[in-house]
Order: C-alpha cells, then structure tokens, then sequence
C-alpha cells in the first residue's frame, strides 16, 4: 500500500510517494496553485490519491525551531483536516530543516539553480515521507 508526502507551501505543494512495500519514497511532482488557495491544492492533489489509491498521507508540519508551530503550521493542521474528509489518515511530520537538506541533496549532485527550484518542493516531500518511514522500520 503506497504512502502520499506532501510538502505544502504557499503556492506549491510537494508530492512523494512509496513504493509499495513502503520502503522508499519518490518524487511525483509539484502541484501548483493560486497563492494560499488551500481549496485548489485540495482539489489538484485529489487526483493522485485516487491515481496511486492512497490511504494514509504524511504532511509536512512546519514548526519554528523552538518546536512552536506558527501560522505555517495552523495552515497545514487545516489543510489535514480536509483531507481527512476522504477518509484518509493524515499524518502530520516535523518537517524542520527538510528543504535544507533536499537542496544540499540537488547541489551534490550538480543540478543547476534553474532546476532547483522546479523540484525542491517534490524533494521536501520525499525527505518528509522517507523520515516517515525510516521511522517505522
């Protein structure tokens, strides 16, 4: 059974998905919608769930280093409780520091800044998944 990640932004939203053995997450894509329309990155992220036939979501949840989560994080709590209306279960995960390590990822690997920045949301998703699930292993 395959796992969505999500890596949710202002006008982005990082997809990943596992394998089936959920083992291992990939990157899908990067949704893109008006600025702080939850209601449009709902709406276009439904179609992959259906398409991958996901059940369970991992989220990211943006906190502040403190651990306190911000107006960032109330927005992703919300975004959960939608898509919770699908019957999914949603798991919210600390995503600190995970589009830090994504691009540290596309940078030794020599991907130029123009192709940076049209997947460094989809890799935060797949560092916010694979943390998910190294974590059940």
């Amino acid at each position: 059974m395959r796992i969505l990640g999500l890596d949710l932004g202002s006008v982005t939203l990082g997809v990943s998905v596992s394998d089936v053995m959920g083992l291992i997450a990939r990157p899908v894509e990067t949704l893109r919608f008006p600025s702080d329309d939850y209601d449009a990155a709902f709406e276009k992220v439904k179609p992959l769930i259906d398409e991958f036939a996901i059940k369970t979501v991992v989220l990211g949840l943006p906190k502040h280093m403190n651990g306190d989560v911000g107006i960032r994080g109330e927005i992703s709590i919300a975004f959960k409780a939608k898509l919770e209306t699908l019957g999914l279960d949603v798991v919210l995960w600390d995503e600190r520091l995970t589009t830090v390590a994504a691009n540290r990822i596309l940078l030794q690997a020599d991907v130029s800044r123009k192709k940076r920045k049209q997947v460094i949301d989809q890799m935060a998703a797949v560092q916010i998944l694979q943390s998910y699930l190294d974590s059940r292993n």
